[in-house]
């Protein structure tokens, strides 16, 4: 059991105030999953630029890295934002790889930022400063743990993509299959976590010409199993559950958003939710909101 909220802003008024929403919606989902949480957040971005989100040790020096390195980094408790020029983003990642191998890249993109850490969804947000963070939309996870042990790395979002990032409630039966394709098609699937498969398994869609929502289609013959997922990329938000449908799910929409939660409890304290549209998403049935569009 665990539990996801995501929310997608159609309108800019609200932007400020992303961070302290999904914060809030995060903490109320903490009995769907105490072991751990994290969230992705999509700020703003500078073109020709890419943001990458560090892991390192407790007590890492970010600040000391990113002059050995030549770019500042953000700290942010465990983890750090390093924004760089795309035509040097080879070139960091194998500075990085020299000078702190212990240190990792769990995210990468224009605008999006990842945190997760062990412990209770309402510290790990706080650990992070979510309630401060600005953007047009995030997705978030609270963890229990039940077929892999509980770390860091076995938290979500798991993002195998730029500017992609997904979340999970479920269990997949042929994630190893699926996690053998990938890597016969140069996709490497670093934690045991099925999930990850999943995250990778629509990077790879995505990388074939597949739209968001095309990924997600093909998702449905491809992967076996209960689960729904979450997914955001740089200018969308995505949901889809299986044709089971088993995990529960709910959705409000409203002029101003788009909010997901496991249950209706994390959505309740959204501004005008008394009027919005709530539904559960229908079983197989892919819904993909995109700014662009």
């Amino acid at each position: 059991m665990c539990g996801i909220v995501g929310l997608f802003l159609k309108q800019p008024k609200l932007e400020p105030e992303l961070g302290a929403l999904l914060s809030q919606m995060l903490d109320i989902m903490c009995d769907r999953g105490p072991d751990s949480a994290g969230f992705a957040v999509y700020g703003a971005g500078t073109p020709g630029f890419v943001k990458l989100t560090l892991r390192g040790p407790a007590g890492t020096d970010f600040a000391a890295l990113g002059d050995k390195i030549g770019h500042p980094v953000i700290a942010r408790d465990t983890h750090g934002v390093l924004s760089v020029p795309v035509a040097e983003e080879a070139t960091v990642r194998a500075a990085l790889a020299r000078l702190a191998p212990e240190v990792r890249v769990v995210g990468a993109g224009t605008r999006m930022e990842l945190y997760k850490e062990v412990g209770l969804p309402a510290d790990v947000a706080k650990r992070f400063k979510l309630e401060t963070m600005s953007g047009t939309h995030a997705i978030g996870h609270t963890r229990m743990a039940t077929e892999s042990a509980v770390t860091t790395d076995g938290a979500h979002p798991f993002s195998t993509g730029t500017d992609q990032c997904l979340v999970h409630n479920g269990s997949l039966s042929n994630h190893a299959g699926v996690r053998r394709l990938l890597a016969r098609e140069g996709l490497e699937v670093t934690t045991e976590n099925d999930s990850e498969v999943a995250a990778a398994y629509l990077t790879y869609r995505m990388r074939g010409g597949d739209s968001l929502g095309e990924a997600l289609e093909h998702s449905l013959g491809d992967l076996d199993g209960f689960y729904t997922f979450v997914v955001g990329t740089e200018s969308g938000f995505g949901v889809l559950r299986d044709p089971i449908a088993c995990k529960p799910a709910v959705m409000a929409e409203t002029d101003d958003y788009v909010a997901f939660a496991s249950e209706y409890r994390a959505l309740a304290g959204l501004p005008g939710i008394e009027t919005a549209r709530v539904f559960e998403p229908e079983p197989a049935k892919v819904y993909f909101w995109d700014r662009a569009a």
